[in-house]
């Protein structure tokens, strides 16, 4: 592509460019860039979120750019601060390896791996004297690094910031000076980190790197920062059918936000809820798993969730014995979201579902949140269009 042509086409889905003047003067220069990410492994999975910066690095790929993919076997001792109310646990080097192990198998899905230099920052790090970190640490303030809107948050709320998370920035920006980068990606909570390495280079007479921040994805609760710690994520490598059930459980609203971050595309404003929604998972499943077995995931949930067949399907089972007996169908529905799939609805939500109709027993509606409800094992309880379990 000509330089302008390759920046339009990269620029997509990109949530701020430090600067775009300088990455189309790179892209001019005729050679491969560059292109850094830098993963800490502090937990075995790749989830949806991360796939967002990853497909990126492949888009610089596609276009014959270097990827150098920088495993955090020491920066993930420390644990990235970024948008965190509280200290990370510190995880081994043993248990950083072990989890980076499975998270290059998991990132060649998404990257070209002819194309990927993969280096350990512990590499560079651990040289270094102690009379090295001190002068790296002399190059940046405190203020610097209190101006961090999560450290200030932190102290606003008189929780504690300990030493070596003040380390963490300090180090992300050295990598950026080890492997030369040209550009360095990376979610939008990342821009003071990717900012050092911009000053480091510079010091080091170096081309500075370029700034390139992605949109962070939203978990499955629509509110916070897709992660598993908050178990609010779909993981790249796990079995189709779960993958395929946690898209379909989001919102509307969320939905249309995941078309063009995971996607690339906008959602339709003429197509039904519940037939994008199947299309996003299928779509999902299909670049994680393959073709056949995202049209056997959707022709299985198709056949659980149709009238005729739902009494066949393999539905999780719902006890209906103690501690309620008889309860209101409001207790009921907001119990069995919790206990059989692992989601907390409000009352006035299943209130509001109940009255809507989307509530049925055996069939019949439910439309009294407060009516109670008589179980017997056998029994199908549809809570929504997406949701049903047999009571047992």
């Amino acid at each position: 592509m000509e330089p302008d042509e390759a920046l339009a086409f990269l620029k997509q889905g990109a949530a701020q460019i430090i600067s775009e003047d300088e990455l189309r003067e790179k892209l001019a220069g005729g050679r491969p860039l560059r292109v850094k990410l830098g993963v800490d492994p502090t937990s075995p999975d790749i989830h949806l979120g991360h796939s967002i910066v990853l497909r990126k690095l492949r888009q610089f790929q596609d276009l014959g750019h270097q990827a150098v993919l920088i495993i955090g076997d020491f920066t993930g001792m420390i644990g990235d601060p970024s948008g965190r109310s509280a200290t990370r646990p510190q995880l081994t080097h043993k248990e950083i390896m072990a989890n980076a192990a499975t998270y290059r198998d998991q990132a060649f899905k998404i990257l070209d791996p002819a194309r990927t230099e993969t280096v350990c920052n512990g590499d560079w790090f651990r040289a270094m004297s102690f009379e090295d970190v001190i002068r790296l640490n002399s190059r940046v303030t405190l203020q610097q690094m209190l101006q961090r809107e999560d450290f200030r948050a932190r102290i606003d709320n008189r929780q504690s910031i300990r030493s070596h998370e003040i380390q963490y920035p300090i180090m992300q920006g050295w990598d950026s000076v080890m492997v030369k980068a040209d550009i360095e990606l990376g979610g939008t909570d990342q821009l003071f980190n990717i900012l050092i390495g911009r000053d480091f280079q510079n010091e080091e007479g170096l081309p500075q790197q370029v700034v390139f921040l992605l949109p962070i994805l939203e978990g499955l609760d629509g509110s916070k920062k897709m992660s598993k710690s908050l178990d609010n994520f779909v993981a790249i490598n796990e079995p189709a059918g779960d993958m395929f059930g946690k898209l379909m459980s989001v919102s509307d609203e969320l939905m249309a936000r995941y078309y063009p971050l995971l996607l690339g595309r906008p959602l339709a404003s003429n197509v039904h809820p519940l037939d994008a929604k199947k299309q996003l998972a299928f779509e999902i499943v299909q670049t994680y798993h393959s073709t056949e077995v995202a049209q056997k995931t959707l022709d299985e949930w198709n056949m659980r969730f149709s009238k005729r067949e739902l009494e066949h399907a393999n539905l999780p089972i719902f006890s209906a014995g103690a501690p309620l007996e008889k309860p209101e169908a409001v207790t009921l529905v907001s119990n069995v979201y919790l206990e059989a799939f692992n989601l907390e609805k409000s009352r006035s939500e299943v209130s509001r579902l109940i009255k809507q109709g989307s509530v049925e027993l055996d069939g019949v509606k439910i439309r009294d949140p407060k009516g109670r409800i008589t179980l017997k094992a056998g029994q199908i309880l549809r809570l929504d269009k997406t949701h049903a379990v047999r009571i047992g």
